[in-house]
């Protein structure tokens, strides 16, 4: 972004104008809430209004100077920029000239309008008319209540005349039943002195009742009747207060001149609804005389609010034109300030502006448009370093797949290749490059066979539009029958777009062993069980031919025939040996997982293997190294077992094999407890004569072995229980400066978190 002094100067006229335009309309704002506030208030309490209008008038003087003040400030710089002859000044004065029209000569026209309806209006609400329709609902009020106490009054006094017979014991029920009769909500018989002798309705409940004073009792004597209303003053609209009470004395039968006079008080509730009603009336009667009293000073109030919203109005409006006319020229000088940028070829970010209006959209494309010209010139640069990027990291990958990848023209020469394909065909390939693949030492079946495949793929694409082909080699093929070894390869390849050949192969020697395990376990349950059936027939059958001949003969054939019959039972126990073994590798149990400890295990193992005095063949001597934290494991115990003692068998005769005269043979079983990783790893090792390299690559396999008389099973039950356990089984001979001396089989169980707190928690 440029940072000449015309562009910070820009700058900060840009931001003194914005923030002059907030405070501008935000003055504004508060003024015109004020006003309608204050308008609000005058309808409905002309006092507040009183006290609160000479304030807002003060702030509006105060606030309309300071909108003059800028108003003045804003044209002169205007006339500063016209001299000046700036780009987009006849512009501003022109929009700044439009706008202020705009917006005095609507306002002056609707100040006109409103003060000649405001003046007319405030007349019309004060019309004689509306008056004497308040005068005549008040006094239809009045003339309503008097028409309710007069008739209450004529039933109380009817009444009252029949109670005069009455004794005091009937009077109770008297005065309740005339309650009733007159629908009435209390009567109470009072005597001259104040004191209550009976009542029915709601004064029966009240602990003190209201009782008349003795002006109230005075007034009724001399009248023969008094009727007052009360809580008229009180009631609020939607209440039930106000209540008319009539007071009249009952008439005396008697001539006795010492009984004292009694009186009956009747109250009845006034309808909610004419409560109501009379209350608005007097009210709107009410606030009708104020209000006229008070109708030059409203007239004066509304025609001042209008004034001063004109005035404000104005000189904002005045304000706006011109804040609004230099936005709008803003633009334009940006542009003009771009474009002689672009002619003189500085393509550097442009100031945008981020208004959402058509003039912002045209400052933010010509800013794009100069960013993608940029972007552009430096394009190529960025594409080359991306290249060179792209093509570093094709080539880590390539250095660290497992699987080979080589690069091949047409004519089968070698262009490229990764460190895999070193490893997996055991030739520094990448030495050969440039060179013909049939020129690899020891690979020249497999080259052949590669060459082969592409002719192929070539003919087929053309008739099956085929775009690769795959198929498996075998390579470094050592060994016969059973021993031999080899590498097995699966092998892919595919023509680039530019014509040359792709070739990935892999080695997948494991996966064609396992294969090969498990067609073994297949052919030796089939085994077990074809040659198991007739192998107790043969048996039997000689031993019985010995029965049946022993003694018959001359001792010569005596003696040749317990010798074959012992021969053929031996054989046959040797048979059912084998045939045992190849029915426990074939149906081998599922494991049981349970936790193990394995030490423990080792250790109940080991008496087995302790060599006593009286032996008459001492075996190599088994040493044992226990990591005292190995926690539990997750295993079958019987399992387990076996594998140790397949384990240390295996080792015994390996040691016994190499054995040298003055030379200890031993073997160590060992534990360790890895927590960085949670595994437990069993080790068995020996000073044996280790293994041949075809022997390592396929010892798991059924039927591998060194030994003479030896079935090949026992490191495959072993591999396969591990398999069961999810263990991780390695084997590899001990090296002591390129020499073997010895071989060791390791074995690496996984440990859970809940087995290593229940180990914690028994130690």
């Amino acid at each position: 972004m440029f940072k000449g002094p015309s562009s910070k100067l820009s700058a900060l006229s840009s931001k003194a104008s914005r923030w002059l335009m907030m405070i501008g309309v935000l003055a504004v704002l508060v003024i015109g809430l004020g006003l309608l506030v204050l308008l609000t208030q005058a309808t409905g309490n002309r006092e507040r209004y009183n006290q609160t209008y000479d304030w807002l008038v003060m702030v509006n003087a105060i606030v309309a100077i300071g909108l003059f003040v800028t108003i003045v400030w804003g044209m002169l710089r205007l006339l500063l920029r016209l001299r000046r002859g700036q780009f987009g000044s006849r512009l501003l004065v022109k929009l700044a000239g439009i706008f202020g029209l705009v917006g005095v000569v609507p306002g002056i026209l609707i100040y006109v309008v409103s003060y000649q309806f405001v003046s007319r209006s405030i007349e019309s609400w004060f019309d004689v008319k509306v008056e004497a329709a308040l005068v005549a609902g008040l006094n239809l009020g009045r003339a309503t209540l008097d028409t309710l106490s007069h008739e209450l009054s004529k039933q109380t006094k009817a009444a009252a005349s029949e109670l005069s017979d009455v004794t005091e014991l009937q009077v109770g029920l008297a005065i309740e039943k005339i309650r009733q009769q007159m629908g009435v909500s209390d009567v109470v018989l009072w005597t001259e002195g104040g004191k209550s002798l009976a009542s029915s309705g709601q004064s029966r409940f009240q602990i003190r009742t209201d009782r008349p004073t003795v002006q109230q009792i005075k007034e009724a004597r001399q009248k023969g009747s008094l009727a007052w209303i009360e809580g008229l003053d009180d009631a609020m609209p939607g209440g039930d207060k106000a209540k008319i009470k009539i007071l009249v004395p009952i008439p005396q039968q008697s001539l006795a001149f010492n009984e004292e006079r009694r009186l009956m008080l009747v109250t009845q509730d006034l309808p909610p609804t004419l409560v109501n009603n009379a209350l608005e009336v007097q009210n709107a009667y009410r606030e009708y005389q104020e209000r006229a009293l008070a109708r030059e000073g409203l007239k004066r109030m509304y025609i001042g609010t209008l004034t001063l919203s004109l005035f404000l109005a104005v000189l904002g409006a005045i304000l706006l034109a011109v804040l609004l006319g230099n936005q709008l020229a803003r633009p334009l000088l940006l542009l003009a300030h771009g474009m002689r940028q672009v002619t003189a070829g500085d393509l550097r970010p442009k100031l945008a502006l981020q208004g959402k209006d058509e003039l912002g959209g045209l400052t933010r494309s010509f800013a794009d448009m100069t960013q993608q010209l940029a972007d552009a010139r430096a394009s190529s640069e960025r594409s080359l370093s991306q290249l060179g990027q792209a093509r570093s990291n094709l080539q880590t990958i390539l250095d660290n797949l497992t699987a080979g990848v080589m690069v091949l023209d047409a004519q089968g020469y070698i262009q490229s290749a990764n460190p895999g394909a070193t490893r997996i065909l055991r030739v520094p390939v990448a030495a050969h490059e440039g060179r013909l693949m049939v020129e690899l030492p020891e690979l020249q079946d497999f080259a052949k066979g590669v060459a082969e495949q592409f002719t192929a793929l070539r003919a087929d694409k053309v008739t099956h539009e085929l775009d690769h082909w795959q198929r498996s080699f075998e390579i470094h093929a050592t060994g016969q029958g059973l021993g031999q070894t080899a590498v097995t390869l699966l092998a892919r390849g595919a023509v680039l777009p530019d014509g040359m050949r792709l070739l990935v192969f892999d080695d997948i020697s494991e996966i064609v062993s396992a294969e090969r395990s498990q067609a073994w376990g297949e052919v030796a349950r089939r085994l077990a069980h074809e040659i198991k059936n007739p192998l107790t027939p043969i048996q039997l059958s000689a031993e019985r031919l010995q029965r049946k001949l022993i003694g018959k003969l001359n001792t010569q054939d005596d003696a040749i025939l317990s010798k074959s019959v012992k021969t053929i039972v031996d054989q046959v126990d040797a048979m059912k040996r084998l045939v045992n073994e190849f029915r426990d590798y074939a149906r081998l149990p599922s494991a049981e997982l349970k936790s193990v400890q394995l030490n423990a295990l080792i250790a109940d193992v080991m008496v087995l293997y302790v060599n006593e005095a009286a032996d008459r063949i001492v075996r190599p001597h088994v040493v044992t190294d226990l990591d005292a934290e190995c926690p539990q494991i997750q295993g079958d115990e019987q399992q387990l077992r076996q594998v140790i003692h397949n384990l240390l068998q295996n080792a015994q005769d390996a040691c016994e094999a190499s054995s040298v005269h003055g030379q200890e043979s031993r073997v160590v079983i060992r534990t360790e407890w890895r927590g960085s990783r949670n595994l437990v790893r069993l080790t068995v090792s020996d000073t044996g004569p280790g293994f041949a390299p075809n022997i390592l690559q396929r010892a798991f396999e059924p039927y591998v072995t060194t030994k003479a008389k030896g079935t090949g099973l026992g490191l495959a039950v072993v591999k396969k229980i591990a398999d069961e356990h999810g263990a991780k089984i390695e084997m590899s001979n001990i090296l002591n400066n390129g020499k073997i001396e010895g071989a060791q089989v390791s074995l690496s169980f996984a440990v859970k978190q809940a087995s290593m707190g229940l180990t914690a928690s028994l130690k």
